[in-house]
């Protein structure tokens, strides 16, 4: 249950995140309240699940994949670029979580 619960969480920051662009600096009053609420979910979920798993394990693969969602998030609805640099980037953060998830012996699994 606590990897539901993270990816619950990963979604959430992902849609906070995307809101928060969206708000115009909090200008929009629609995508401002889906920034708090967005954001008060992604809290709470990463809550219940630093009750199983360890912190560092867990923060480590919320962000990370917060990061790389939120790239194509931006493609996607904003129409932002990457570069060769930046899509390198993305891809060492992926496999960093991969690593992480799949060889570490810290996280439960």
């Amino acid at each position: 249950m606590s990897w539901l619960y993270l990816g619950i969480a990963i979604l959430a920051e992902v849609i906070g995140t995307t809101a928060l662009k969206a708000s115009d600096g909090f200008a929009k009053l629609i995508p401002s309240l889906v920034v708090v609420v967005a954001y008060g979910a992604s809290f709470y979920f990463l809550s219940l699940t630093l009750k199983v798993i360890p912190v560092g394990i867990a923060y480590a693969i919320w962000s990370g994949v917060g990061i790389v969602l939120i790239v194509l998030a931006g493609w996607w609805f904003f129409g932002q670029t990457i570069d060769k640099a930046g899509i390198v980037g993305i891809l060492l953060i992926g496999a960093g979580v991969f690593v992480l998830n799949t060889f570490s012996q810290t996280g439960v699994h």
